[in-house]
């Protein structure tokens, strides 16, 4: 075979005992030949004088480390001095810091995926912690590509959360223990090797597929591998060896092959938990950010407005169900049992989803019982704003029935809103590199131009792209002519035109917002990058309470 296995070993905790672990490997590689790396996940270095000691020998170089040592950063504020930056760096001759997260390629090709540290509890987060943002900026590019499979291998300090669900039981009660934004980030990335310390635990779950049976293609298993801390006394395994092809060299038949013992994907839920969605592994976030809490937030700033009107909200109870259900990665609501499934959970941080951490709170103008009204980040004009469903769908053609028809509420209600100001508006959707379904609405003062005019200026810009814009029938469904998946941009002017592209491979990731900037509509080209208009906190706030004010006769979700 012309493939050529890696050989790697995978450790826990060291915590600065250098000497036991590389005198371990040293025999090791004795009886059995030379491995190509050594990965070190959890806490690599100790707080000892001894360790220190120990570390100052290989830093100087008067020891050596036998291989290529590849090592995570902090997990904890002690460590923190150990690194001199958050960026990797050889830290002594063969031991590398690979940085607080990010992708390593090996010359073989084999792909390792790692994330250091603990999951941050408050913002600013501590330099041993890593941050949505820090998850977001290693998926999206990985997940961009079409030609995206997964990783080999997935370093993480902290365990996933529910990691053991449909698997083996584990000492460790994943229910509590580890990081819901871990077990996210593996769903998402889908490695074939994930590892992980901290809980001073050996731990090797089943296999666990990533697709589900008769629904998806076969894809790559899973194993997931908790490791011990070094030379621990209870003599736990601290040392995993194993040989892996990369997944880019290997024969696709071979790569997709499933074990006997495979199991179910534990970050997800599988058919049979459906009617006790509670059970799921996604149910830990929901204890970590309750979201009617989201609710509460607002309805401080309203004086109670949010929560004396637009009952509906509530219908579920404690305003949870909702949410818990799409996080379950079921799309139904309830009183509607037989919805087909339509979304995905999001996997990894979302920031538009309405139960997430992530989204910026401050933004929302109002909240409907399937969709919410937000101020657009860094919007083209004041009055820019962005229809968004609560739940987790990815595009307009994705919607279950109620979602489309509570959304076509607010363009209604946007519309009358805007044109009270003596403006039309133009909404448009951009289902490319996107996660969370984000509706823009961007108002055009009618004293600017015609719609034929705005119209025209789409289609002349498309042109100049090499793009063809279609026109499609007002009463056509986005749904017949894009199936849920295909990468679209949709613009619906006031008239009732719709304007669609089906993107093929490159899209300008700005070119809405180009069209409406440049000088045939609002003649503001200097605005249409949106990281160009961003605005404090503080004026973000004093907007959005003039638009729930100005917006509030029109917003039916105040109605009693």
């Amino acid at each position: 075979m012309a493939e050529q296995p890696v050989r790697v070993l995978a450790c826990g905790d060291v915590e600065g005992r250098l000497n036991a672990l590389f005198n371990r490997v040293q025999t090791i590689q004795k009886k059995t030949g030379q491995f190509d790396l050594l990965l070190c996940v959890g806490e690599f270095f100790g707080t000892t004088p001894e360790a220190e000691a120990e570390w100052q020998q290989y830093k100087t170089g008067a020891k050596k480390a036998p291989i290529h040592t590849y090592i995570l950063g902090a997990a904890s504020q002690e460590t923190v001095k150990s690194f001199p930056s958050a960026d990797g760096c050889e830290l002594a001759e063969n031991i590398t810091y690979l940085g607080r997260r990010g992708v390593f390629t090996g010359v073989s090709g084999l792909q390792i995926a790692y994330v250091s540290g603990r999951e941050a509890l408050q913002e600013p987060a501590p330099a041993h912690c890593f941050t949505s943002k820090d998850l977001s900026a290693l998926v999206a590019p990985l997940t961009s590509s079409s030609k995206f499979r997964g990783v080999d291998i997935l370093l993480t300090s902290q365990w996933p959360r529910g990691v053991s669900q449909y698997g083996n039981t584990s000492e460790v009660n994943t229910k509590s223990c580890g990081s819901s934004s871990v077990a996210n980030l593996a769903d998402k990335l889908k490695p074939r090797y994930h590892f992980a310390a901290l809980e001073g635990a050996h731990y090797e779950r089943l296999p666990y597929r990533n697709h589900v049976v008769l629904q998806e293609n076969a894809q790559h298993v899973s194993r997931f591998i908790a490791l011990a801390t070094v030379n621990n006394p209870a003599k736990k395994k601290y040392l995993y060896a194993f040989n892996i092809i990369p997944m880019k060299t290997m024969d696709p038949t071979e790569l997709v092959k499933q074990p006997q013992d495979v199991t179910e994907n534990p970050y997800r839920s599988s058919a049979k938990d459906k009617t006790d969605k509670l059970k799921t592994s996604f149910n830990a976030t929901e204890e970590e950010e309750p979201s009617h809490q989201f609710f509460f937030d607002l309805s401080k700033k309203q004086g109670g407005g949010f929560r004396g009107h637009g009952r509906k909200r509530h219908s579920d109870g404690d305003g949870r169900g909702r949410d818990q259900q799409h996080e379950a990665g079921d799309g139904r609501h309830q009183g509607q049992p037989k919805q087909p499934r339509r979304h995905p959970q999001p996997s990894g941080p979302c920031w538009f989803c309405l139960a997430s951490p992530q989204v910026e709170k401050h933004l929302v103008i109002s909240i409907g019982s399937h969709c919410y009204l937000a101020l657009a980040k860094g919007g083209l004009t004041p009055q820019h704003l962005l229809i968004l469903p609560i739940g987790h769908y990815q595009s307009v053609v994705e919607l279950s029935s109620e979602v489309v028809e509570e959304m076509e509420k607010y363009k209604s209600a946007l519309r009358s809103f805007y044109k009270s100001r003596g403006e039309r508006c133009v909404l448009f959707e951009r289902n490319y590199r996107s996660q969370h379904l984000q509706l823009q609405v961007v108002p055009v003062p009618l004293d600017r131009c015609a719609t034929e005019d705005i119209k025209e200026a789409f289609m002349v810009q498309a042109q100049e792209q090499q793009m063809e814009l279609m026109e499609i029938p007002q009463h056509t469904d986005l749904k017949q002519i894009a199936p849920p998946g295909t990468p679209y941009f949709y613009v619906e002017l006031d008239s009732g035109d719709k304007l669609f592209y089906r993107i093929q491979k490159h899209f300008p990731l700005q070119f809405g917002r180009e069209v409406l900037a440049s000088e045939a509509v609002l003649n503001i080209p200097t605005r249409a990058d949106w990281r160009e208009c961003k605005q404090s906190r503080e004026e973000e706030e004093e907007s959005c309470k003039q638009l729930r004010d100005d917006f509030q006769p029109f917003d039916f979700a105040w109605e009693d």
